[in-house]
């Protein structure tokens, strides 16, 4: 019995180290990229087009292909004799093999197998985009929770203030110092602070469950981050140009890649367009063969009529256009129509890009500033609720004038560390313009 009591406790902690498993960014992210089901419909769209891309190059083969069939005829029919109709019961087989290969096509083939080359690394680049999204939105939730997480810890220590304060206070209205308002006043204080621990606990659990809705979860009730070590803010870091982001995210990002490999697939398909306009050359080639059997009439073999009904054909087939209601000739156009289409999506993609990035600079110069600045104002927040504490104590200020400076206090740390996260989050993004990878 204590054996069992042993294993069964053993396994109970198990279960409790499991589930009290923390989830660092990295394993976020690589969760995601795994599970994520967006992620997954866009490497079935890639797998899709490589079977194309394996499709197009076929294409260059021969075809080959065999056919038979048998028949049976009843009634009346052509004597083989006498020609003069009677009944009878005949059989009959057929048996061919034919073949064709494309000699010349206007190189469509070859165009069709480029354009599916590029529109799979095209496939390929919307993967990365996706995936790049994904993180950085597992970022932003992530470093959300750290900010609820440290919110939540100064609400308790604010509270673990005012609780102190309380009892210290009782000492003093027992002792008729002050007036039992001031208690009830304390008191009243520490109810309204006990509320903003309980909005915080339930602002973090409520970040915790939108990352493990994210991830796409199943168990997210006891699903918890780790808290890393955040890399240090100094006010004597230097962001890159925006200019200088620009130019090298010109050349990584997997959006502007995409963007410029499907001008290059509309660009083949003006070739395959103009290659209807072309003369096409097809060797063909078959082999046939025949047997039949009336009843009644003596026949050959099966074995000799195989050979003696043998045929076969070798020939080439040149199909010269002339003339195709236009067909051709709109192909083209609209072929023409489609590269400028997609030049002025590459455009627009760039544009767009230089946008985030401009704006991703200027709200991390924004954040900074606002950081630094609410550095400053906790110290002297810090400052003042030390001197009015102080002055309480003694019974020169009132517990109205006391709570209001220690509610100051809780407002500039709870900025500081809204500013902090936000400081931390957009020279994240500035690292991602800029290749960095993403971490914490």
């Amino acid at each position: 019995m204590k054996k069992i009591f042993l294993i069964a406790l053993l396994f109970s902690l198990v279960l409790g180290v499991k589930a009290q498993e923390k989830w660092s960014l990295k394993k976020c992210v690589d969760y995601a990229n795994e599970h994520n089901i967006s992620l997954q419909l866009k490497k079935l769209d890639a797998e899709f087009q490589k079977n194309n891309v394996k499709q197009a190059k076929y294409s260059l083969l021969p075809n080959l292909n065999a056919s038979s069939s048998y028949n049976l005829s009843y009634g009346r029919a052509a004597s083989p004799e006498t020609n003069a109709y009677i009944d009878m019961n005949s059989k009959s087989a057929n048996f061919g093999v034919n073949s064709n290969v494309s000699l010349f096509g206007g190189f469509q083939k070859m165009n069709t197998i480029k354009q599916a080359n590029i529109d799979f690394k095209a496939y390929l680049e919307d993967i990365a985009k996706t995936s790049n999204d994904i993180s950085l939105r597992i970022v932003s939730y992530y470093l959300d929770i750290l900010f609820k997480k440290e919110l939540l810890q100064v609400a308790k220590e604010q509270l673990k203030v005012t609780q102190l304060q309380i009892e210290r206070t009782s000492v003093l209205v027992e002792a008729g110092t002050l007036p039992k308002g001031t208690l009830m006043e304390q008191k009243a204080q520490a109810a309204q602070e006990e509320l903003t621990v309980v909005t915080s606990e339930n602002n973090l659990d409520l970040s915790l469950l939108d990352l493990a809705q994210l991830l796409d979860l199943n168990e997210t009730e006891t699903f918890d981050v780790e808290i890393p070590d955040l890399p240090v803010l100094n006010s004597g870091r230097s962001l890159l140009n925006p200019e200088t982001v620009y130019d090298f995210a010109l050349t990584s990002l997997p959006e502007i890649k995409a963007a410029n490999l499907r001008l290059e697939s509309t660009e083949k398909d003006l070739a395959l367009a103009r290659s209807g306009l072309m003369p096409s050359l097809t060797l063909n080639g078959a082999w046939g063969t025949s047997y039949s059997k009336v009843d009644g009439f003596a026949a050959s073999s099966f074995s000799d009529q195989i050979k003696e009904r043998e045929n076969k054909y070798v020939g080439l087939s040149l199909n010269i256009p002339i003339f195709n209601r236009g067909l051709n000739r709109r192909n083209i156009s609209n072929a023409k129509v489609n590269i400028d289409r997609s030049r002025l999506n590459l455009e627009n993609t760039k544009n767009v890009l230089r946008k985030e990035i401009q704006q991703a600079h200027a709200n991390a110069i924004a954040a900074m500033k606002k950081y630094f600045s609410s550095q400053t104002a906790v110290s002297s927040t810090e400052e003042a609720f030390r001197y009015t504490e102080e002055k309480f104590n003694l019974g020169l200020v009132n517990s109205v004038d006391y709570n209001e400076a220690k509610n100051n206090l809780l407002r500039s740390k709870s900025n500081l560390l809204q500013a902090k996260y936000e400081y931390i989050f957009r020279t994240k993004i500035i690292d991602f313009y800029n290749g960095v990878e993403i971490s914490l």
